[in-house]
């Protein structure tokens, strides 16, 4: 792909600014990712008014161009001269503020970068999704895989569910390739305030455990994703697919406390409480019954909508991936943990 344009939505969120570095300076844990093209080009699709000097400081070649994916009209910019580029889109919300900005960004937002990309001769749409149009696991030992139905979670599940209807469509139509990509629970650098607030719950022996705490998790450590992002590109073969991304394993809620809570103490040095929020499962029900009453009323809580799901495993296979795209998440839980760790403490976050 040496010299291609390749198009970002959803910088500077978490996953397109850490994609953006990627494309810049490489992907070290990769050998055959490490080295990047330094003549690809780069354009991020930004909101106006949403400070973008986290974008202009990985490096100038980085193009910004204003736009709104809710607002078609308003993506000629990002567009301009795009025949035979890649889009990475990676914008979607997860905690908004009324039930509704979900369908507007991540349904019609994904629409209408789809139908743009079309119309401008793009290649190839590279469409970040989730793991909730799959819902939660039937047992705690169960996994997806692609061939699992579609059973949405909750508003935000079925906002993401429509925008893969969308992308399916558009393949069909034959006038794009396009590649779904289902990432799970986000963790590493460049992360926003709520998973630093996390580490500072461990921390305090605030973490919620609902239940035993051994409902299990897949995970996708951030520079996995972009590791998935770069093959998606590269494998004529993956056009008209989805592939589910994450690390190799899930864990238990209990590791993951576990696990950060000995980094902080063994390897970063700081006093914790050695305690934990528990809660038995009949929390997790109850909040379940108030995020669907909320939600029915188009409102949202984001702290009852996490605890809705702290008792459920959501946990998947990854093997289509290994296989057709030659996907390898190097890094796995400790050491994705440490570098987000160290990165807090780099930018002089608080823990």
């Amino acid at each position: 792909m040496s010299g291609s344009l390749a198009l970002i939505t959803g910088a500077p969120g978490w996953l397109g600014t850490r994609f953006a570095r990627v494309l810049v300076h490489g992907l070290p844990d990769v050998p055959a990712l490490a080295e990047p093209d330094p003549e690809r080009r780069i354009r991020c699709l930004v909101l106006p008014g949403i400070p973008t000097e986290v974008l202009t400081s990985i490096s100038p070649r980085i193009e910004l161009a204003p736009g709104d994916i809710r607002n078609r009209a308003s993506l000629g910019e990002f567009f301009r001269g795009a025949e035979g580029a890649t889009v990475f889109h990676l914008c979607g919300l997860i905690h908004p503020r009324r039930i509704r900005e979900l369908y507007d960004i991540n349904t019609e937002g994904t629409r209408n970068v789809l139908e743009a990309a079309a119309a401008a001769g793009v290649r190839r749409v590279i469409v970040i999704s989730s793991n909730s149009p799959a819902g939660c696991n039937p047992r705690s030992d169960h996994l997806f895989d692609e061939k699992s139905p579609y059973n949405p979670y909750m508003s935000y599940g079925r906002s993401k569910k429509l925008a893969e209807d969308a992308v399916h469509e558009a393949q069909a139509a034959g006038k794009i390739e396009t590649v779904i990509l289902r990432p799970c629970w986000f963790y590493g650098p460049d992360q926003p305030p709520r998973q630093t607030r996390f580490f500072t719950m461990i921390k305090e022996g605030k973490a919620p455990i609902v239940g035993g705490g051994d409902s299990r998790r897949s995970m996708s450590y951030v520079d996995n994703t972009c590791q998935a992002l770069l093959l998606a590109e590269r494998v004529p073969s993956a056009a008209g697919k989805t592939y589910w991304v994450a690390d190799r394993t899930p864990y238990t809620m209990n590791q993951i406390v576990d696990t950060v809570e000995g980094l902080l103490e063994k390897e970063f040095g700081m006093q914790v409480a050695h305690k934990r929020l528990r809660l038995p499962g009949l929390a997790s029900a109850v909040a379940l019954g108030a995020d669907k009453v909320l939600q029915g009323l188009g409102l949202y809580n984001q702290e009852v909508h996490v605890l809705s799901e702290m008792d459920k495993t959501i946990a998947c296979s990854i093997a289509l991936a290994e296989r057709e795209l030659g996907y390898d998440p190097r890094i796995a839980l400790e050491e994705g943990m440490r570098r987000s760790i160290r990165w807090c403490l780099d930018n002089r976050l608080g823990i």
